[in-house]
């Protein structure tokens, strides 16, 4: 991963394009994590969240920021592995379902040891846009023995129509950002699951556009 490549991307490309393209209503900033090991959890609708959350951070801060994700989709070919690893410095995961759940998890870990931030998202991939998917259990079975890890849930309400899925042409669209306060350790990942998601849905109710559409 190129620290310079990341951070000359974000600064003059991602970053001018969500402040141009984008209104976003953003929450909770102050509970936005800005060192690590920490993990932020946020719903998934669009290939824009990743960037727009990393675009959060500040230059200096955002080569701490990974992104955990698909290795079938992100490392297709030869120009979007490059860019995928190097420039925006994702943590690949592997679900073919051939690797143990200590292998899968292994780069996550290490990453969390560094005192790296990851950006997950727990519903293991892309709804609907603006539809919340089932909550899976990975994320519990990353952190639970980990007592250093604070999981930071994160709501993103809009994006699914600013991009939607399959589309590459952004639609400027207002959106939305709730930042949470960190999570407490669960006790079982059934508590875990029914936790973070009672968080996402209280979270939801902070949403302008979501409330917008309900009028």
């Amino acid at each position: 991963m190129s620290k310079i490549a990341k951070i000359i991307f974000f600064a003059v490309i991602i970053k001018p394009l969500v402040i141009l393209g984008l209104g976003l209503n953003i929450r909770g900033r102050k509970n936005l994590p800005l060192k690590g090991p920490a993990v932020i959890a946020a719903n998934h609708n669009s290939h824009l969240d990743t960037m727009v959350l990393m675009s959060l951070y500040p230059l200096s801060k955002i080569n701490r920021v990974r992104p955990v994700a698909a290795a079938d989709y992100f490392l297709a070919n030869k120009l979007i592995t490059w860019i995928s690893l190097n420039v925006i410095g994702i943590i690949p995961l592997d679900r073919s379902g051939n690797t143990t759940r200590e292998e899968l998890f292994d780069e996550c870990h290490t990453a969390l040891d560094n005192g790296q931030i990851l950006l997950l998202f727990p519903e293991g991939s892309r709804g609907l846009p603006e539809e919340m998917g089932r909550v899976k259990k990975g994320l519990y079975h990353l952190v639970k023995d980990r007592q250093d890890t604070r999981v930071t849930p994160v709501v993103l309400h809009g994006l699914g129509l600013a991009l939607p899925r399959g589309e590459a042409l952004l639609v400027p669209f207002n959106c939305d950002v709730i930042i949470d306060a960190p999570m407490e350790t669960c006790e079982s990942s059934d508590d875990f699951v029914a936790n973070i998601q009672q968080r996402y849905n209280s979270l939801f109710e902070l949403c302008i556009t979501k409330n917008n559409e309900e009028l």
